[in-house]
């Protein structure tokens, strides 16, 4: 998934569904000093213990990693745009919300069903998509609904 996300050093990135911190920690790597990662994460006892694997290594500190407990709306607009968002949980059809949280030219790379769709955001309402199907990820839980009921 980071390979077709394909960050790079100075962007700003959304980290959805963080959960341990692991991502978050190779994504504020990658970043380095020039850039930033906003990580959310839903569930209260795995964000806290995200934030303390994080902190092991000066990310949070630096300024360069902004770890926050995600409320029941998609993504983070606040920060937005994004050079690239991570989701590390599915959804049964790719959020708008994210899609609108995309700079032009940004990168998104999301499990939808049983695929990772890599969505790359080519002008303001046109999106190029490719699928990768044969995955399996915890389900994106939303406000309206938990988006893994088919």
């Amino acid at each position: 998934m980071l390979e077709l996300l394909d960050p790079r050093t100075g962007q700003k990135i959304l980290d959805v569904g963080s959960g341990s911190g692991w991502t978050t920690a190779l994504l504020a790597e990658i970043v380095g000093d020039k850039g930033r990662v906003i990580a959310l994460e839903r569930v209260k006892e795995l964000a806290e213990f995200g934030r303390k694997n994080v902190e092991k290594y000066n990310f949070i500190k630096k300024g360069i990693v902004e770890m926050r407990l995600a409320d029941e709306t998609i993504g983070f607009s606040a920060g937005s745009p994004y050079d690239r968002i991570l989701v590390s949980a599915f959804s049964l059809d790719i959020p708008n919300e994210l899609r609108k949280q995309m700079k032009i030219g940004g990168k998104m790379v999301i499990p939808v069903k049983s695929s990772i769709v890599y969505v790359e955001r080519k002008s303001e309402n046109d999106y190029y998509e490719k699928e990768y199907p044969g995955f399996a990820f915890v389900p994106l839980v939303t406000k309206e609904k938990n988006n893994s009921e088919e």
